[in-house]
């Protein structure tokens, strides 16, 4: 019976995604999901959690860069330093508003969405999460976002030049709202950082302390 058991192929004993229950598929990417949006959240809604971050830091939009020189040429870039920190300020206090909706998304996830997200891509579980909160989370930064640019002077100079770059086609539509503008780069950062914390799980499950999320994570192998 040892020589059997230590004799028997390695892909005999392999489990495969089939393999696991469709309680534990769903129990695994849920946690995994809160681990890497609690983790992605704590990160970004700091002081310093996307100006300090260059992955994710907000800058004037490219093609307002020409212009935002041509003011430091006038003396006025600590001006321009400003709006960028306020743009920075604004998204780091908007993204706490995420947690709460993320993980009501995570408890509403069917079995289903669980199973076949699992079977996708490195990024699959946080592109179906995107497309279920990215909306609302919208409508909650914007005022968020608003406060902490409107108090820079700057930020209203942005928007009509902005607007009219806009007509003029050199700039899309919803780069010429400076506080628009600033809430979409803090949701692209939001998730880029929940999508990093994915990847890490499916490469390494057994780092997060879950016995679940080892079994099914490692069937994915």
């Amino acid at each position: 019976m040892v020589i059997l058991a230590t004799t028997r192929p390695r892909h005999a004993l392999a489990l495969t995604l089939d393999d696991i229950s469709k309680a534990d598929a769903t129990s695994a990417l849920k946690s995994a999901l809160e681990k890497g949006t609690l983790s992605a959240v704590g990160l970004l809604g700091s002081v310093d959690g996307f100006l300090g971050n260059e992955k994710v830091r907000i800058a004037l939009p490219s093609n307002l860069q020409d212009a935002a020189q041509l003011i430091r040429t006038f003396g006025q870039g600590s001006k321009v330093d400003e709006l960028v920190t306020a743009m920075n300020r604004g998204a780091e206090a908007a993204v706490p508003l995420a947690k709460d909706l993320l993980v009501r998304a995570v408890q509403n996830m069917s079995v289903g969405d669980a199973k076949g997200i699992l079977g996708g891509g490195d990024t699959a579980a946080t592109d179906f999460f995107a497309s279920k909160t990215r909306n609302t989370l919208s409508i909650q930064f914007l005022p968020i976002v608003t406060r902490a640019t409107e108090r820079i002077g700057l930020a209203e100079k942005y928007n009509q030049v902005g607007g009219k770059a806009a007509e003029m086609g050199l700039i899309k539509k919803e780069d010429a709202n400076i506080e628009q503008y600033v809430t979409a780069k803090a949701l692209d950062g939001l998730f880029s950082m929940i999508s990093e914390e994915e990847q890490k799980i499916r490469r390494n499950p057994a780092g997060y302390g879950s016995a679940i999320m080892t079994k099914v994570f490692g069937a994915l192998r």
